[in-house]
């Protein structure tokens, strides 16, 4: 089983200026993602993709195996994220003498996960028949109990409504947000040019501490806050 793992990173972000190579921990935000992905011990080739020279360099220093410069169409804002990552595979195969078997996307503004996480997610595609496996934590708001929509008349309902309705949380299906952390592929399916929700998707659950994502300075902060808290409780269980 060949596995390749892309982390697609843009230079031209808005909310956080230069945010895929500022200093978060002591390195740049992309290179936690590079390392994580090292640490899961699953890849054949780790590489990293961007418009943004600074940020191929980062991903080269971090350990990649291989950057790919994106081409200018496929990082836009408006850009979708699929293209982008079918275009890094096809031009890291055309570097290698085989195809790779299951691809995963890493998210680059997702520090917090762990390689089990990637290795979790890696084995829920691979153990069955899914096609393609997302990442997501509980819900904070359900709609089917209090997540409500905007109607064309400016009043709200609820998003799901049942009949009977659901009165207790615990009753509802359960739903979850998702954290965009990590995507697992078969390659024939990515590579088919289909999209992201198919009759056979998964979903591999993370906490909400782990799923954290970087589109603010607010959000940079809060990440900030709990990496230091998270490295030093695993500190202190090293120690105890």
């Amino acid at each position: 089983m060949r596995r390749l793992c892309t982390i697609l990173a843009r230079g031209g972000s808005k909310g956080v200026p230069g945010k895929n190579i500022r200093p978060l921990g002591g390195k740049p935000l992309i290179a936690h993602s590079v390392e994580q992905a090292r640490a899961a011990n699953l890849f054949e080739v780790i590489a990293v993709s961007s418009d943004d020279p600074a940020i191929l360099q980062a991903g080269k220093d971090a350990g990649a195996d291989m950057v790919v410069e994106r081409p200018a169409a496929l990082a836009t804002d408006s850009a979708a994220k699929l293209p982008a990552i079918r275009h890094c595979v096809e031009q890291v195969e055309a570097a290698y003498p085989y195809q790779f078997d299951t691809l995963v996307d890493l998210q680059p503004t997702s520090p917090l996960r762990l390689p089990s996480d990637i290795a979790g997610a890696v084995s829920l595609l691979e153990a069955g028949d899914a096609e393609n496996v997302i990442t997501g934590s509980p819900a904070k708001c359900s709609p089917y109990f209090n997540l409500v929509e905007e109607r064309a008349d400016g009043t709200v309902g609820l998003s799901k409504p049942t009949n009977p309705p659901i009165v207790r949380r615990q009753d509802a299906p359960r739903t979850f947000d998702m954290n965009g952390s990590i995507y697992v592929w078969r390659r024939d399916v990515l590579m088919s040019g289909v999209g992201l929700f198919l009759p056979s998707t998964l979903l591999y659950e993370m906490p909400e501490e782990r799923s954290a994502d970087i589109d603010t300075e607010t959000d940079f902060l809060f990440v900030t806050f709990l990496m230091e808290r998270l490295q030093a409780g695993r500190a202190g269980s090293l120690a105890g």
